[in-house]
């Protein structure tokens, strides 16, 4: 009887062995939703390289057995219907066990629903959406919010930047509208006066009515919010084709404005513009400069890495930690729950973290001015913000 049992107990455990080996010898899909077509495709070739290597680099770290497979869908650009619909096929046809990417918030929003219904855990790369972790127990950012950089970036600019009066012009759609409020609330409490405000079509914008707007009304400078990529060069022509430099108003924002990889496309033009952002591919962090050292190796010289890319390489960074803490068990609760404060100290951009409470990212601000260095364009930074959370949802708290 001893025996029996014993041998049934042996045949239980080496059961068990074989599902955990099963288990962990599984294929581990991700899905990436991205604008891969259209004037914004830029974006999702920033955020789609950063993953990309980060997995060349990172694979050997993965559970043995364990392999991840990217399955990459266009969502078009700001197209909310897209976005939804390439999330269900991913969901229901493909049965991925992640999703990631994701340039626009409107996108995200849209798919969040999803990934509350399905239980498929969302890291998002790059959507600043304020709300949007709220919306689903099962999403996680790896990005940034614009509260999370304009608010405190109002109150330097009142403080330290030596500005009075500030006009704001920012993209008709949500992040521009979460940029203004945050800057508009740390400036007035800081002691500065909001001038006036005008919103920006997010599509196809020609941007000197309304910058001559702004020029008009003689303020210290202009807060700008417009969506990263081709948009920023467009914008800072205007600014420079109105002379606005020299009639002594200055442009200020986000790093959206002057993305790193959009400066060998601006000329001379944004020399001086100060932004507050969560990288620059000119800092010294060793982490940093090791990233973008394989960045070259694999990608050349010829589009260098930006705060979007590295979006794309932490979100790949996060979803490996949760495989190798499950041990490549992807169940979506268990794959949360090792999401929830998940540490990182060697990002390209520094420490960072995901607030185990509101599932969002905390990080270091960055004050960065645009310099030339070494025959090229820079965003230097100058300052810094130590692991500042989102103040919004202090601001806010759930309830």
């Amino acid at each position: 009887m001893t025996r029996k049992f014993g041998l049934i107990a042996l045949g239980a455990a080496l059961a068990t062995a074989l599902a955990a080996q099963a288990a962990s010898a599984e294929t581990v899909k991700i899905g990436v939703i991205l604008t891969y077509s259209g004037p914004q495709a830029s974006l999702g070739d920033q955020i789609d390289k950063g993953m990309s290597l980060y997995i060349k680099e990172h694979e050997k770290q993965l559970p043995p057995g364990v392999t991840v497979q990217l399955i990459r869908r266009d969502d078009t650009g700001l197209n909310p219907e897209t976005a939804k619909r390439v999330a269900q096929e991913l969901i229901t046809r493909d049965h991925v066990n992640f999703l990631t990417g994701v340039v626009w918030s409107p996108n995200a929003l849209a798919i969040a629903p999803l990934t509350k219904e399905a239980k498929v855990p969302l890291v998002v790369s790059n959507a600043a959406a304020v709300n949007l972790p709220r919306l689903s127990p099962y999403i996680a950012r790896v990005s940034f919010t614009l509260w999370q950089e304009c608010l405190p970036f109002g109150k330097w600019a009142a403080t330290k930047g030596g500005l009075k009066k500030v006009y704001i012009a920012v993209s008709d759609f949500a992040p521009g509208h979460e940029a203004a409020d945050a800057f508009t609330k740390g400036f007035k409490e800081s002691g500065g006066q909001i001038v006036a405000s005008v919103a920006i079509p997010p599509k196809n914008p020609d941007f000197v009515p309304f910058l001559q707007r702004v020029k008009d009304a003689k303020p210290d400078a202009v807060f700008v919010f417009v969506p990263s990529g081709a948009q920023a060069t467009q914008l800072m022509k205007a600014y420079n084709d109105l002379g606005m430099k020299q009639a002594g108003i200055k442009i200020i924002g986000p790093q959206d404005i002057v993305p790193d990889e959009e400066l060998p496309n601006m000329g001379d033009e944004p020399l001086g513009v100060i932004t507050a952002g969560t990288y620059s591919n000119a800092a010294t962090r060793p982490a940093n400069k090791a990233f973008v050292a394989a960045w070259k190796r694999e990608y050349g010289d010829k589009t260098p890495p930006g705060f979007m890319s590295v979006g794309g390489w932490d979100s790949m960074a996060a979803i490996f930690s949760a495989i190798e803490a499950n041990k490549g068990n992807v169940d979506p609760d268990k794959t949360m729950a090792a999401l929830k404060g998940w540490k990182n100290p060697d990002s390209p951009r520094g420490e960072i973290m995901i607030d185990p409470e509101t599932r969002d990212i905390v990080q270091h601000i960055y004050i960065r001015r645009v310099e030339k260095r070494g025959g090229h364009l820079a965003n230097i930074e100058f300052e810094t913000l130590p692991m500042t959370k989102d103040p919004w949802k202090e601001l806010h708290p759930a309830k």
